[in-house]
């Protein structure tokens, strides 16, 4: 087969690929029906379905854009895509900056037992998030851990239920994402870090660079797909977050948690309002691919 490739004067000729142009997408093919099956069609049903009042079972009627308008007019829907970019601070920004701490320090001076440290930091990540929700409920309960512990130390004043208070819960619950997500940014910043040259180091300490110009000189550029994945993850995970706030607050107390992504269970779910449950994914779904590729262009241009 290969030598019917190669002609007497031993010149490779052009395959019978370059012939058919078409072959690379029927290759394709399988995979694209799946894709089209699991993912478009069903974006395009729930498209469809934003543009109707229905309840899941009876008659349908179409309402146009009233589901979109009351989503951009209602007052506790927005206040609900402003808690998930609260979260985005908690779920995303707040790790990458430990994460970039922790691996500068673990890469530049390495431990005994870093592969253990690496594994237990990633755990939060291979737990179950309902798993991670009914723990740290228990650990903010009023006589919970967290409550006792500043009662041990003489901080009585500062104990409160923390996923009770008004002011304090989405902080609560913004934490337990920040204590999910730093673990998997540590790790994937150390994977970086790891492959930067050491002799760059060494240049840059004779002539005369500290620590803190090495980071930002030769640390930080050489892990700007590190971040930008990292971000592109923590992102999603932060504004797709249903099961931490249904299992520790259920968008409570009032709706100083609810979120974008507990409102559509809320909508389809508990008042049988599907055509506007569909309205408030498909916002959530264009908000989460805007916020993200503009991510991907600021790490691509760096």
């Amino acid at each position: 087969m290969a030598s019917s490739l190669i002609d007497g004067r031993g010149a490779r000729r052009p395959g019978r690929l370059h012939h058919r142009p078409w072959v690379p997408y029927a290759l394709l093919l399988p995979a694209l029906l799946v894709y089209g099956a699991f993912l478009l069609f069903p974006l395009g049903r729930a498209i469809q379905f934003s543009f109707f009042e229905w309840d899941g079972l009876g008659e349908s009627t179409f309402v146009g854009l009233a589901n979109y308008a009351e989503v951009f007019g209602s007052g506790p829907l927005r206040e609900a895509f402003l808690h998930a970019l609260v979260l985005v601070l908690f779920f995303a920004v707040i790790p990458l900056i430990l994460g970039l701490v922790l691996a500068a320090i673990l890469t530049r001076s390495p431990l005994r037992g870093l592969g253990f440290f690496r594994t237990v930091i990633f755990l939060p990540q291979v737990i179950a998030m309902v798993v991670i929700a009914v723990t740290w409920r228990q650990i903010y309960a009023p006589d919970g851990a967290l409550n006792g512990l500043l009662r041990a130390i003489g901080l009585d004043a500062l104990t409160r239920p923390w996923l009770g208070d008004y002011a304090w819960t989405l902080p609560a619950v913004g934490l337990i994402g920040t204590w999910v997500s730093t673990g998997l940014v540590t790790v994937l910043l150390m994977a970086g870090m790891s492959r930067v040259p050491r002799e760059q180091y060494e240049a840059a300490r004779l002539d005369g660079a500290g620590p803190l110009r090495e980071f930002f000189a030769i640390t930080l550029p050489s892990v700007r797909g590190e971040i930008t994945v990292a971000l592109t993850l923590t992102i999603v995970a932060a504004l797709k977050t249903f099961d931490l706030v249904y299992v520790t607050t259920r968008g409570g107390p009032g709706n100083s948690t609810t979120v974008p992504s507990y409102e559509v269970y809320r909508h389809a779910f508990e008042l049988g309002e599907v055509g506007a449950a569909a309205a408030i994914g498909v916002v959530l779904t264009a908000i989460v691919f805007a916020i993200n590729a503009v991510v991907n262009m600021i790490g691509d241009r760096s």
